[in-house]
């Protein structure tokens, strides 16, 4: 609820936020055109680290927020930014403005 908390208040009504629960629904909402991702690593089902190798080779930003340790994530994933909890709220809505100012910014090319 924090982190719900956070984003809407950060980006108010023009966010929409998808929450999930389990592996499997956070494997279907990958598959979705997203702005960017939270993702704790332990959910229902298992750990995340599939769905966020199919973020990171989508290009979609993304972070994990967990309790777990940063050592748990595989080598591949260890660039991914990790906010451990507790984490605050401030940080969380850091995260999301930098995406969201990153993807408003014009491409250079």
């Amino acid at each position: 609820m924090d982190i719900e908390f956070a984003v809407a208040d950060q980006l108010g009504e023009e966010a929409e936020l998808i929450v999930v629960g389990s592996v499997s629904q956070a494997r279907r909402a990958s598959a979705m055109k997203l702005s960017c991702a939270l993702l704790d690593i332990d959910v229902e089902g298992g750990k995340t680290f599939d769905v966020a190798a199919r973020l990171l080779a989508s290009g979609t930003p993304f972070a994990f927020v967990s309790g777990s340790s940063p050592g748990e994530v595989p080598e591949a994933l260890r660039r991914v930014r990790f906010l451990r909890k507790p984490f605050s709220t401030h940080e969380i809505a850091s995260f999301i403005s930098g995406v969201v100012a990153e993807q408003a910014r014009p491409a250079v090319g």
